[in-house]
């Protein structure tokens, strides 16, 4: 009887509180996120998320005291993912673009990295549709990348080939099927630059640039009914770069400014 008694007054006391009980179980962050993008997001040799965003995902959520979890996905489906609610937001080297902003929310920017072309160092060739006119260029299918190249250099002949991931567009690079691919410079360079199989290539200056399609950074994508959530991150991303928590875990991956002006 005493047993019952309690668990009456536990039931008494939630129903008295309204639903504060149950958003605390419930208090549960899924973020949204394709690990193929050291350092940002990727996986360890133990199957392990790791990288800067995975660290900086965990640091929000540590201020919204929530608890964090991660749903892997291909890069292209993220937002159609998004959209199906198959996670809460998009943590994964996302670009703040104007397109993008049609159908999600972003939170305030998180970084902001270069784009760059990246060729054999003896191929000559130069980020422009003029120089890249009939060779074969490589994006990964989804990105900004894909978008800058079909718009500025696919209609003058450049064949532009989209790939599901980076490796696949870094394995046909190395043998020769590509002549060249555009990427976020930091990325490649970790990725493919400073590795063997990556020795004869280099970043071709200058940067690629259109604040149209790179805007001013990546950010966390939301749905356009999260306006709240939106501001729950703001915050939380403000703090972090307040009290010094977000420049000390830039500094595990990075040796220069990675949030950029």
């Amino acid at each position: 009887m005493i047993i019952k008694h309690r668990v009456a007054l536990l039931l008494a006391a939630a129903t008295l509180l309204g639903t504060s009980l149950s958003v605390t179980a419930a208090e549960q962050l899924r973020f949204g996120i394709d690990p193929t993008f050291p350092p940002f997001e990727y996986k360890t040799p133990d199957g392990k998320l790791a990288g800067f965003d995975i660290d900086l995902g965990n640091a929000i959520c540590a201020e919204l005291k929530a608890q964090c979890s991660w749903v892997q996905n291909s890069f292209d489906g993220l937002i159609p993912a998004l959209q199906a609610k198959k996670f809460d937001a998009i943590l994964s080297s996302l670009s703040i673009t104007q397109e993008r902003s049609k159908a999600i929310l972003f939170s305030n920017k998180l970084f902001n990295t270069p784009a760059f072309l990246v060729t054999a160092k003896d191929s000559g060739l130069e980020p422009t549709a003029e120089s890249l006119k009939g060779k074969r260029i490589g994006v990964q299918q989804g990105s900004v990348f894909e978008t800058y190249a079909n718009k500025h250099w696919r209609t003058s002949g450049v064949e532009v080939i989209a790939y599901q991931d980076a490796e696949s567009v870094y394995a046909d690079l190395t043998t020769g099927r590509l002549d060249g691919t555009l990427d976020d410079a930091v990325v490649v360079n970790t990725t493919l630059l400073s590795k063997p199989q990556g020795s004869n290539f280099t970043l071709v200056q200058p940067q690629v640039k259109d604040d149209d399609i790179f805007g001013p950074g990546t950010g966390i994508g939301l749905r356009k009914t999260d306006a709240a959530l939106q501001a729950r991150l703001n915050a939380a991303i403000a703090t972090l770069r307040a009290n010094g928590t977000y420049d000390r875990l830039a500094k595990k991956y990075f040796d220069f400014n990675i949030y950029g002006e």
